[in-house]
C-alpha cells in the first residue's frame, strides 16, 4: 500500500525500550498519523530542531484529511533508508520504525514503534554521540507552549554502596 505523507507535532513521545530499541508516541484522538500507521506498518520520528520551530508548529494546523504537511509548509523531504514514509530533510536525526504495537487508553492510543534505523546528522555528533547544543531539540509541552534548551546541568549517578558510606559516615 503507498505510504500518505504527513507530518504531525506529538508532545507524547519518548523511548519504551532500549534492547530492541522502540520508542513510543500518544495519538489523541483517531488523526491521520494514527491511520497512516496502522494501515502502512511504518512511521518516521524526527527531531524537532529550533530553527524549524515556525514550520514546525505550522504542521499542527488542522488541515483536511489527506493534505500533506510537507507540501502544505513546504518542509523538504528525504527518502528514508529502511521505511517508505519519507523523512524531514532539516531533522539532524529521525528514526525509522516499524510498528510494534498500539495500546488503545480512553480517547487516546499509545504507538509503539521498534526503530529500524536512526538517522544522525554527522554535523551534530561530537566523538561519536550527538551533542545537544549542536541538536538544539524543541519539545512540545502541550497546547501552544514549546520548550528550549536553556541549559543542561551533568551530574554522575552514585553507586549504591558510596551513597550508603556517605550517609553512615
Amino acid at each position: 500500500m503507498r505510504t500518505r505523507v504527513n507530518l504531525a507535532p506529538h508532545s507524547f513521545f519518548t523511548v519504551s525500550c532500549v534492547v530492541p530499541p522502540v520508542v513510543q508516541f500518544t495519538s489523541v484522538g483517531r488523526k491521520d498519523t494514527l491511520r497512516n500507521i496502522e494501515e502502512t506498518g511504518e512511521f518516521v520520528v524526527n527531531l524537532a530542531p529550533e530553527p524549524l520551530f515556525e514550520e514546525i508548529n505550522a504542521t499542527a494546523t488542522d488541515f483536511p484529511h489527506g493534505v500533506s504537511e510537507f507540501d502544505a509548509v513546504g518542509i523538504e523531504r528525504e527518502a528514508s533508508l529502511r521505511v517508505e514514509p519519507p523523512r524531514v530533510a532539516a531533522s539532524p536525526v529521525a528514526l525509522e520504525c516499524v510498528l510494534h504495537s498500539t495500546l488503545r487508553l480512553g480517547d487516546s492510543t499509545v504507538v509503539f514503534g521498534r526503530v529500524v534505523h536512526a538517522a544522525v546528522d554527522e554535523r551534530v555528533l561530537v566523538d561519536g554521540h550527538p551533542e545537544l547544543a549542536l541538536l538544539r531539540p524543541l519539545s512540545r509541552l502541550g497546547g501552544n507552549e514549546w520548550g528550549t534548551v536553556a541549559g543542561v546541568r551533568e551530574i554522575a549517578r552514585i553507586p549504591y554502596e558510596r551513597w550508603r558510606q556517605e550517609r553512615d559516615g
